[in-house]
């Protein structure tokens, strides 16, 4: 399952803005900061974030096809905050989200399993 374009599209103007506000302390939230391929400008992302054994995993709710994956995957990474805590994330892989869950530890992980999305990324703590 995929969420609709224009979903995303609604939530990186409206939501996304409102989101930042909390999201770096919220549980199961973070804010990815990420440079941008082409423009060089920082960017804030919320998304939903699950602990693994080594960094943590992100659903990929609308397709693998999202700037912030692309604009972490040409720069290796970025910088994750987390429960109020900043930290390096690098070595972004797409991966199925059985192949994720496999990863995912704590409560978080049974649930994980079963969220109707195909893929998933995972970043190493760093």
């Amino acid at each position: 399952m995929q969420l609709p374009q224009r979903l995303a599209r609604f939530n990186r103007h409206v939501t996304n803005p409102i989101q930042r506000m909390w999201a770096g302390w919220a549980p199961g939230f973070g804010i990815l900061e990420h440079t941008g391929r082409k423009s060089g400008k920082t960017y804030r992302t919320p998304l939903n974030v699950f602990s693994t054994d080594d960094g943590v995993a992100i659903l990929l709710s609308y397709g693998p096809d999202r700037d912030w994956l692309k604009n972490i995957t040409v720069a290796g990474g970025g910088t994750l905050k987390r429960r109020g805590q900043t930290f390096r994330v690098t070595d972004p892989r797409v991966v199925s989200r059985e192949e994720a869950a496999g990863h995912v530890t704590g409560g978080a992980r049974r649930a994980f399993g079963k969220i109707p999305f195909e893929q998933a990324v995972l970043l190493t703590r760093g």
